[in-house]
């Protein structure tokens, strides 16, 4: 039930973007926020269990080391539940910040999801 809202550009605009395109021709994936737009490439996935997409770069120190976000869903044998995993791999120096803009976005989707 939570993959298509961690890999689709759908799922995605509900919780973590303002909102997310998909380019058809290069299949690359545009995601907004604050009116500034990003694109990314989903570089990995394995359905039902994670996927990773990666900035494409915006300049000479991106190509040689992209920022890239994971969002993985593990479960539970103990306890039989699900819950997601998240690597975010950027040149963000404020871990405090990055810490609560996750939390924020983690509870948006529990909240779109009904969790």
């Amino acid at each position: 039930m939570l993959y298509p809202y961690i890999q689709t550009a759908s799922g995605l605009s509900e919780w973590f973007a303002d909102d997310v395109t998909i380019n058809n021709e290069d299949k690359s994936f545009t995601f907004f926020w604050d009116n500034e737009a990003h694109k990314a490439k989903l570089a990995a996935f394995r359905t039902n269990h994670f996927a990773r997409f990666e900035f494409l770069p915006e300049n000479k120190d991106d190509e040689k080391d992209p920022s890239y976000f994971e969002l993985r869903l593990e479960f539970n044998e103990l306890t039989q539940s699900v819950y997601i995993k998240i690597i975010d791999y950027s040149d963000f120096d404020d871990q405090k910040e990055l810490n609560d803009l996750w939390h924020g976005l983690v509870e948006a989707l529990r909240k779109t999801v009904g969790g």
